[in-house]
């Protein structure tokens, strides 16, 4: 890792819900929180937990602390939101608690923390 940049996750018991156009896509009491230098908090749902079938897109990103990344695309009612949420299926070491999990865009979804807008 860079010097200064650190990662670090942990499952949190808190009520995560989002929202896209105002409708629940996910709703999940498993998130495993990630922290990384520089960067807000992002919360990580089981798949099992999207209300909205979440749906991948060819779209691949790499990042060297957590690795290639997967995108995810949501429809709700006529909308569909592209590239809404990421996934790390295979992530690099000291990030496996993510993996196979669901982080959406805060700047895109609105996501609730124990019913708190982050």
């Amino acid at each position: 890792m860079s010097q200064g940049h650190t990662i670090s996750t942990h499952a949190e018991d808190v009520h995560v819900e989002v929202r896209l156009g105002g409708e629940l896509v996910a709703d999940s009491r498993r998130p495993v929180l990630l922290e990384e230098t520089g960067l807000a908090t992002a919360y990580y749902l089981p798949k099992d937990d999207l209300r909205s079938e979440a749906r991948p897109i060819e779209l691949s990103t790499h990042c060297p602390f957590k690795g290639d990344a997967s995108y995810w695309t949501i429809e709700v009612g006529d909308r569909t939101h592209d590239a809404i949420a990421w996934s790390y299926e295979e992530p690099n070491e000291g990030a496996e608690d993510i993996e196979g999990r669901v982080a959406f865009f805060a700047d895109r979804a609105e996501i609730l923390v124990d019913g708190v807008a982050v």
